[in-house]
């Protein structure tokens, strides 16, 4: 059984999926008889990509005498993608007698057939055209589906993504960018009536400033869950909540201190940058109480002097605002250490607490024996507690415990240690230090936060929470907990990313490929697309991973409206236009947003020497290839001027450095097949492409990276350009600005730039990479 575990896994299986694999036997043994087929055509091992897709023919294969035939055409990659597996179990499944036409099989899978991106774009450009005048008229309420079917119907084996994005990248270009008009919901029929709380919803939602349309699409999400919310001052009606003869008088007094207005916090410890589950939690936090017309804390969790930095308080502070959030006010755990040094008195006088002598050690596990000093007389604890304060202990030697048992079956958990650091805000002034398990609900308690809202992990302290709050008989707020927010191809923890940094793989915590909220803003993705990615992730109480090409969509979605075009040529070829009229202009006006013109230009340089890309040339006409060659001109964008080439010039080495073309005025020229995008007179910079840092999904998972995420590093994470070329229309470029380089990707401007040299971080491509996993 492990041995075939083992195998199972070897192919790119997880292990869960193995076991459940080996619960049929039918199945197990088609698919180990599929997988030493495989290995011996080949002779090594088998990639993921083929392991998963022998795993969906062995799956659905219902003729086990096809099983070595379909194999092999797997294996010597005759057949590669799921839409030809489910065409070739269908050949097999409809032709059961033998032999088997294999002439007629493959030609019913599409193998060897091939469809070129170029091929797409043709066949996409003739639909767009057949529906040119319905696309004008209706816009974007027209079925986009009506023209994916129709292009799926053309290229049957073409990749599906690959066909998306082109019908959505020819959509936008006829159209432009949606409006206002474009995002208002079609009209209903006038007998469905909206209710009446979802039109206050909606009202609610429209009010909350700059994230309004986050807001409202973070509540559409939050119906599911929020709706389970107690309102103020409705405490008692949360299941689990633990109801004293005290408790409708605190929470009378704590509705006349809020006037019974929501009010949450967002509680980060100052140890480490914000990532991008923390931005989930900032808008749940800010965006639950924005919704509801209330407030919102960001109050720092500060009871760790040994980890804490002023660096990370600030940082901290800057993300919050620069995802578009205002706190109500900031506060610190450490605001009140002496309210908690009180209060802590008070719950050993009340027989909840006992300082124990018990080691770390001791009390790892969940079947931790009960402390020999759990029931010690309360003064002497009292004694005991304040010797403590006064460091007459060392570390380590004595903790003060609560007497309660927590879901996880943790006993008396800790609610004061000593440490010898001095703190950031206090100095030597305290010895011991609070816990987590003791310092967060009663916070909450002092600022009489009405919706405590946390991530999954803290379930297992939810009674606890309501425990400590009940045996001091202080306002008992509601925890309410909802799942992480994760992302493939990426490490979040704090240990992690430091270790990233130690070691060279990254530069810093804000080195752009990273998933620290630092690290992004560096790469140039706009606070709107984050929250907007919050949104559409929505809130619920399991886990969610994401892939991060659905960020990156929301990226594109806000620069493609925001960020004004310019022209840049990474790998620039010396282009000397010979005949250029000497009336020519010495000026061309480009708009900031072509789809747009009304919103701005800008003037830049044109004259008889210009750059283009390098790829944009080839010597020998290829078919697909629409761009210039020998035979082939090429239009230049803006400029009015079609190109063709009178001479190639090489260096020793037999490598084009520089063409000589002649032009003609783009008006009497027949219209070239393709516009490409060039330079003159332009500014050199650097310019740095980033992609995933790691090369597979889940890095810190031992069964996909045996060797450790460290060993997961992609090589090719970055790429630096140092003699990119650009138009001088950025030369004024303040850091953090964001720019469409025409035809090339999303840029913005690196902190590392000076006057001299100017430095562009690559945010995103203009399209989702189809080669990507």
């Amino acid at each position: 059984m492990a041995d075939l575990t083992l195998l199972f896994t070897s192919v790119g299986l997880s292990e869960q999926k193995a076991k459940e694999t080996l619960k049929n036997e039918a199945l197990s043994s088609a698919l180990k008889d599929a997988i030493v087929q495989a290995q011996g055509l080949l002779g090594s091992n088998i990639d993921k990509a083929t392991g998963t897709l022998l795993y969906s023919m062995v799956s659905r294969l219902r003729d086990p005498r096809r099983l070595a035939f379909l194999t092999e055409h797997i294996v010597q990659r005759k057949i590669t993608t799921e839409l030809q597996v489910s065409a070739a179990l269908d050949y097999v499944k409809n032709h059961p007698q033998d032999p088997l036409d294999q002439k007629a099989f493959e030609s019913a899978c599409g193998v060897g057939v091939v469809i070129t991106p170029e091929q797409i774009e043709d066949a996409v450009e003739v639909i767009i055209r057949k529906h040119k005048e319905q696309l004008l008229a209706e816009r974007y309420r027209f079925n986009m589906g009506l023209l994916m079917g129709e292009a799926r119907a053309t290229m049957k084996w073409a990749d599906g993504k690959i066909i998306k994005n082109e019908v959505d990248m020819q959509v936008l270009h006829l159209l432009g960018p949606k409006t206002e008009a474009d995002l208002e919901k079609k009209p209903k029929a006038a007998k469905v009536k909206a209710p009446e709380n979802e039109t206050k919803e909606e009202k609610t939602s429209s009010a909350n400033g700059d994230v309004k349309l986050e807001a409202k699409s973070l509540m559409e999400q939050l119906r599911g869950e929020a709706l389970k919310f107690h309102k103020p001052g409705e405490n008692y009606k949360t299941d689990g909540y633990v109801v004293t003869p005290n408790t409708m008088n605190l929470l009378k007094q704590h509705l006349e201190i809020t006037g019974g207005q929501v009010r949450t916090r967002f509680p980060p410890e100052p140890n480490g940058i914000l990532h991008i589950g923390h931005a989930k939690a900032i808008n749940f936090n800010f965006g639950y109480a924005k919704a509801n017309d209330g407030i919102c804390f960001l109050r720092y969790d500060d009871t760790n002097p040994e980890k804490e930095e002023e660096k990370y308080f600030t940082a901290i502070r800057e993300m919050v605002e620069w995802l578009g959030y205002k706190p109500y006010a900031i506060t610190h755990a450490s605001d009140n250490f002496q309210l908690l040094y009180d209060l802590a008195v008070d719950l050993i006088r009340r027989g909840h607490a006992y300082v124990c002598h018990q080691r770390g050690e001791e009390l790892k596990g969940h079947n931790v024996p009960p402390s020999p000093w759990r029931d010690r007389p309360v003064e002497e604890s009292l004694t005991l507690f304040e010797r403590m304060r006064k460091g007459v202990f060392a570390e380590g030697e004595v903790t003060l415990r609560m007497k309660m048992v927590m879901e996880d079956g943790k006993m008396d958990p800790v609610a004061y240690r000593i440490k010898y650091t001095p703190h950031h805000r206090t100095g030597d002034t305290w010895c011991i230090y609070p816990t987590y398990d003791y310092t967060h609900c009663l916070c909450d308690s002092i600022e009489h936060i009405t919706h405590s809202l946390c991530t999954k992990e803290f379930q297992a302290r939810r009674s606890s929470y309501f425990w400590l709050c009940n045996a001091l008989d202080v306002y008992c707020p509601v925890q309410w907990e909802y799942g992480r927010l994760n992302l493939t191809y990426t490490v979040v923890s704090k240990r992690k990313i430091i270790k990233l940094v130690e070691t060279g793989a990254v530069r810093d915590w804000d080195d752009p490929r990273l998933f620290t909220l630092t690290a992004l803003r560096r790469r140039g993705f706009p606070p709107q697309a984050i929250n907007n990615f919050c949104a559409r992730v929505g809130v619920t109480v399991s886990q969610t991973t994401m892939e991060p090409h659905l960020l990156e969509a929301c990226v594109r979605e806000v620069l493609n409206d925001t960020a004004p075009r310019a022209m840049a040529v990474l790998e620039p070829l010396r282009v000397t236009i010979t005949n250029l009229p000497a009336n020519a202009p010495s000026e061309v006006r480009v708009p900031d947003y072509p789809a747009d013109e009304s919103r701005g230009s800008h003037v830049i340089p044109f004259s008889k020497t210009i750059f283009i890309e390098e790829s944009d040339f080839r010597e020998v006409t290829e078919k697909g290839f629409k761009r210039l060659t020998p035979e082939q001109p090429v239009g230049l964008r803006h400029a009015g001027y079609v190109i063709s080439v009178q001479r190639v010039i090489k260096d020793e080495s037999g490598k084009v450095v520089e063409l000589e073309v002649t032009c003609t005025s783009s008006d009497s020229a027949e219209k070239p097949k393709a516009f490409i995008h060039w330079v003159s007179q332009p500014l050199q910079c650097e310019v740095r492409l980033y992609e995933r840092l790691f090369l597979h999904k889940n890095p810190e998972d031992t069964a996909e990276v045996p060797g450790g995420f460290l060993s997961d590093i992609n090589p090719n994470s970055l790429k630096v350009i140092e003699s990119a070329l650009i138009d001088q229309s950025v030369s004024t470029a303040k850091v953090f600005e964001k720019f469409q380089f025409e035809r090339v990707g999303y840029f913005s401007l690196d902190p590392d730039s000076t006057t001299e040299k100017l430095i562009f971080n690559r945010t995103v491509t203009l399209k989702e990479d189809p080669g990507k996993i």
